[in-house]
């Protein structure tokens, strides 16, 4: 009798030519980044940007780096490193410049983008006003706000060993409420943003001791990653599954991160917000993998203190990403503690986030599909853009 079912070959077929097509589209909009953000800088590379709540210059880049960046940058790296040194896939190269070939430097231009856009482009347009358009990317930003609560739930058992569902979940539903909390005021946010910096540079400091690895050894790691940039051009396209991840997750986030950093611009020329992109937050996270790794190669044990400071970090992570998220999208719907009240707000919010959380576990939902319909957004948005060029051109020219 002839099954409905697909045989393995041919799944094993459906898969390789998804793969294709997925790794097709998100080459074409990678390739799309990079020519978008030449032109921006042909055009305006000597226009002071500006947002709407200028930040003095370190305040920006903490509010960046601790929005722009999630739990991940704490927890991933120690369980990637194996497979950065077995796969062969990955053998052109060491496993830091690897891990921060999908963190740092290049990677940031997503964020120059979409950060420049909304300094110059949307206040010109405002085409993130049109209903469908509001609507669309609303849907993205709590998508992925949810997602990013999702994975740190999904990763906690790594770092808490033993701990059981109750607790994870448990877990996650005090950091969603701190996080929906933090939302509820500005200064909030940048206070944490600040805090959370400056804790993330103290776990770097402890890491540092505790691998031993002196001043000597954090200089032969860095210059290990120094063959990132030999190899550089292998990072712009997808070489590989786990690659494309981290492009797609990238892309999900640059849409709603350039929206909300953009406000806390505070007078640097074009030009220079993209050296300082590509600059300066890669300096702590090629700090950071290399004293990371330094305790990977040693197989230390990390547990206790050690662990238990990293926990605290991701956490703090995970809440700046959240709350600037639920900021964005609260904002964006008018769903304010102006307008809701502050118990009213953290309750809304905290169901909805912690709802999709739990929804997320029983589908089948990828970054990569998330990734998938921001690309689609970026084509939608340039159409629009191309139709409205005329209107552009008049209020930069004035």
């Amino acid at each position: 009798m002839e099954s409905d079912r697909l045989s393995d070959n041919e799944l094993n077929h459906f898969s390789a030519e998804r793969r294709f097509v997925m790794q097709t589209i998100l080459s074409s909009a990678v390739i799309a980044v990079l020519i978008a953000s030449f032109l921006i800088i042909l055009r305006w590379g000597n226009l002071i940007l500006t947002g709407q709540m200028p930040a003095r210059f370190f305040a920006f880049f903490a509010i960046l780096f601790t929005s722009g960046l999630d739990v991940g940058l704490i927890m991933f790296p120690l369980t990637e490193f194996p497979i950065y040194e077995s796969e062969q896939v990955y053998g052109f190269t060491n496993p830091i410049a690897i891990e921060f070939g999908f963190w740092g430097f290049f990677i940031w231009t997503f964020y120059f983008l979409t950060t420049c856009y909304f300094c110059i482009i949307e206040p010109r347009l405002k085409i993130f006003e049109i209903p469908w358009v509001k609507f669309i990317n609303n849907v993205i930003i709590i998508a992925t706000c949810a997602f990013t609560g999702y994975l740190f739930l999904q990763y906690l058992p790594d770092y808490f060993p033993g701990l059981g569902p109750f607790f994870r979940f448990s877990i996650v539903a005090i950091v969603l409420v701190g996080a929906v909390y933090s939302s509820t005021d500005i200064r909030y946010v940048k206070i944490l943003s600040l805090s959370s910096t400056w804790l993330f540079f103290a776990l770097i400091l402890v890491m540092w001791a505790f691998g031993g690895l002196g001043l000597g050894g954090l200089a032969i790691n860095l210059l290990e990653i120094s063959d990132y940039f030999i190899n550089i051009y292998r990072f712009i396209l997808p070489f590989s599954d786990y690659h494309a991840f981290y492009l797609f997750w990238w892309f999900a986030w640059s849409i709603m991160i350039g929206q909300f950093v953009s406000r806390f611009v505070g007078g640097l020329r074009t030009w220079q917000l993209l050296i300082a992109l590509l600059i300066i937050p890669s300096i702590p996270i090629a700090i950071w993998f290399s004293v990371l790794f330094e305790v990977y190669e040693q197989g230390l044990d990390i547990s206790g203190f050690i662990n238990g400071f990293m926990i605290l970090v991701g956490v703090i992570f995970v809440t700046n990403s959240l709350d600037s998220l639920t900021r964005l999208y609260s904002e964006n719907l008018q769903l304010t503690v102006d307008r809701l009240g502050k118990l009213k707000y953290i309750g809304i919010h905290w169901c909805l986030l912690y709802g999709l959380i739990l929804f997320y576990q029983f589908t089948p939902l990828q970054i990569e599909w998330i990734g998938l319909i921001v690309i689609g957004f970026y084509a939608a948005i340039s159409v629009l853009i191309y139709f409205r060029r005329q209107m552009l051109t008049l209020s930069t020219n004035t």
